[in-house]
């Protein structure tokens, strides 16, 4: 996963990382010489035994259980992670550091993140809610649900996911059902799906929204709300910040029950 991979460079660990996915651009220059093994959806397990690891560390989301088992019966020791929240996040990102016997190098990086976390919860607590929608692909459209770290970074920086009522994790959906949730801001990331200014044309038939209608579809850097790690800080403050232009007087936001 490539936000694992930039946190396990900057835990230390450039010599000891074998390989990378195709996906996996950061550290621009630590990742250049790595030797690529698919991508996360389309692992190739036989460059991956050539490797020998000792640890390969998956994704829940990304890679897919048949890839995993088939790499356990191999014998190769598998670390699954899963990230559904930022805290659980950090928390993941300590147990890396543990697994890799990175502890000391990582602490500072995992502290900066806990104490990002602690500081816009307490930011936040009395701050009016800002209806959020945040696509990550298009035709169908899809988003990120409830249990998800996208989900929970929009609400640790003061927003409510308009679509966290649904069941599914990441839900497909109509724009009309967007519509009738009247989001205040509209999230478009680069990532997964890289979203453009021209993608901003998609919404312009629904005026009615109040995020279409302030103006506030705000292009996003899509690490900033998908990868944890080194830019932990950073991101929760970027994503408040747009957050908080909603949310001025006379934006449209409300107060949550």
């Amino acid at each position: 996963m490539p936000s694992l991979t930039e946190a396990l460079f900057a835990f230390g660990l450039e010599r000891e990382i074998a390989g990378v996915t195709r996906f996996c651009v950061e550290p621009r220059q630590g990742v250049a010489d790595k030797t690529r093994v698919g991508g996360t959806k389309t692992l190739d397990i036989p460059k991956i035994r050539a490797l020998k690891p000792d640890l390969v560390v998956a994704s829940a989301e990304e890679n897919s259980p048949a890839d995993v088992a088939q790499l356990i019966d191999y014998g190769c020791p598998v670390f699954v992670t899963l990230a559904t929240s930022v805290e659980s996040a950090i928390d993941l990102l300590r147990q890396l550091a543990t697994i890799t016997g990175t502890t000391a190098v990582a602490r500072p990086i995992i502290q900066e993140a806990k104490e990002a976390l602690a500081s816009m919860v307490a930011a936040t607590a009395d701050l009016q809610r800002v209806r959020v929608f945040c696509p990550i692909s298009r035709n169908p459209y899809m988003t990120c649900g409830r249990a998800t770290y996208m989900g929970d970074v929009i609400a640790v920086c003061g927003g409510r996911n308009v679509f966290d009522g649904r069941r599914e994790r990441y839900p497909r959906l109509e724009l009309v059902e967007m519509v009738a949730l009247n989001p205040q801001v509209i999230l478009l990331p680069s990532e997964p799906y890289r979203f453009t200014k021209r993608h901003k044309a998609d919404f312009e038939a629904f005026a009615e929204v109040t995020a279409v209608r302030n103006g506030h579809i705000f292009l996003i850097d899509g690490k900033m709300l998908t990868w944890y790690g080194p830019r932990t800080a950073r991101s929760l403050s970027e994503v408040k910040r747009l957050l908080d232009i909603a949310r001025a007087p006379g934006a449209g936001s409300e107060r949550l029950p």
